[in-house]
């Protein structure tokens, strides 16, 4: 952590008070994602609930992180005076990662090159000059704050700011006059503050039941019983509309008459209680029911033909493995291997053999492995898939000297 103070000024202060929200829409359409804390998985929840869906998993993050330790390890090889057999490597080596603890406790870079690669987002220290150069705290739409292992995110969803601490049972709103007072708290009791900078543009909010699709059910609610202080605020899996327009009866049954659980996963739900419902309100909600089914009928009918015209795209000609130069060869370069079997292999190619040459080498390399799904190559930081570049050379994708990522998906 960074023991230097650097305080929030208090011009900051007095116009966090004078910035209420004027864009608000209506509550009851918004929902806010809120991941709650599994093992010390911290840093995954804190990016999640920051960009509102479920988007990084611990194995991808473990990716970023081995990549980290390769580049460092190489540039320690390449730098110290004895190579890898230097001590300062030899210690480094002994150390472990320096980017993923075994509980699953990730570094800030891990979380940086997630968002950099994932959505083009930066992570400065809001210590850092110029971070708010020109702006109010309050113009800063998201916060990643870091101490003692446990991180959590501060985000702005519909003009209010939201406590999305994966340690709470719940969200909890932070309003905007008390925005730069927490944030200055926090800086004082020891966190590190993180931020994304008002120049960039964070994932939207979710204003529609159908966006719920990219988190998990029970990790939603829904913001205006947050707001009104509900203790029975409803929750993604709780939400009594999450069926309307799926095939299910107004009493919450199946309509296709069957109730077995395990084909209809909703019907171990509690039935809906429609005993305070009008008949206007239960039309409303048959009404709804039969324009959504339509709706997801043809939006089916167009996946399908989509899926038609993908499949014909995505054809892959197999390109042969290519023959291995000669170390003398000038146009050879290396390729480093972490095959999927675990098994780390050096071969080397030339400069003008195509991508795809390396795709088929890894499959014949592994197929002791026993995979047969789809082969992945990741390689640069942070790991890009490799798949769009393979009808390029090798000098073309920049592949000489990497170390490249491969599994089965």
């Amino acid at each position: 952590l960074l023991h230097d103070q650097t305080h929030i000024p208090y011009s900051n202060l007095r116009s966090a008070a004078a910035n209420p929200s004027h864009r608000r829409v209506m509550s009851e359409h918004i929902w806010i994602y809120h991941e709650r804390q599994e093992a010390q998985l911290c840093g995954q929840h804190a990016l999640n609930n920051l960009v509102q869906a479920c988007s990084f998993s611990p194995h991808s993050l473990a990716e970023i992180a081995h990549q980290l330790d390769e580049m460092e390890l190489n540039f320690m090889a390449q730098n110290s005076e004895g190579g890898t057999r230097s001590k300062d490597y030899l210690a480094r080596v002994a150390e472990g990662s320096g980017n993923v603890d075994p509980s699953g406790n990730f570094s800030i870079e891990v979380l940086r090159a997630a968002l950099t690669n994932q959505f083009g987002l930066s992570l400065p220290n809001i210590r850092q000059e110029a971070v708010l150069s020109g702006s109010d705290v309050t113009d800063v739409d998201g916060f990643i704050c870091h101490r003692d292992s446990h991180w959590f995110a501060i985000r702005k969803i519909n003009g209010r700011y939201w406590n999305l601490n994966s340690m709470q049972d719940r969200p909890e709103i932070i309003s905007h006059f008390r925005l730069a007072a927490e944030i200055q708290g926090l800086q004082d009791a020891g966190y590190s503050v993180f931020v994304v900078p008002p120049a960039e543009e964070l994932p939207p909010e979710c204003r529609a039941s159908a966006m719920r699709e990219r988190g998990l059910p029970e990790f939603w609610w829904k913001e205006e019983d947050l707001v009104k202080g509900k203790s029975d605020a409803v929750t993604g899996a709780t939400d009594p509309w999450r069926n309307v327009g799926s095939g299910m009866r107004l009493d919450g049954k199946s309509a296709g008459g069957s109730n077995d659980a395990a084909s209809s996963p909703a019907a171990t739900s509690s039935p809906m209680d429609l005993g305070d419902l009008t008949e206007d309100e239960m039309l409303q909600m048959a009404m709804q029911a039969s324009l959504e089914s339509e709706v997801q009928r043809a939006t089916a009918q167009d996946d399908d033909d989509d899926g038609i015209i993908e499949i014909e795209d995505n054809k892959v000609e197999e390109v042969p493995v290519p023959p291995e130069p000669d170390a003398s060869e000038k146009d050879g370069v290396r390729i480093q291997f972490r095959l999927p079997g675990g098994e780390r292999v050096v071969r080397r190619f030339r400069k003008t053999d195509m991508v795809g040459g390396v795709y088929s080498y890894v499959k014949e390399k592994s197929s002791s492995s026993g995979g047969d799904g789809k082969l992945e190559l990741r390689a640069g930081f942070p790991p890009v898939d490799l798949s769009e570049k393979r009808s390029q050379t090798i000098e073309e994708a920049k592949l000489s000297g990497e170390s490249v990522q491969c599994r089965y998906l």
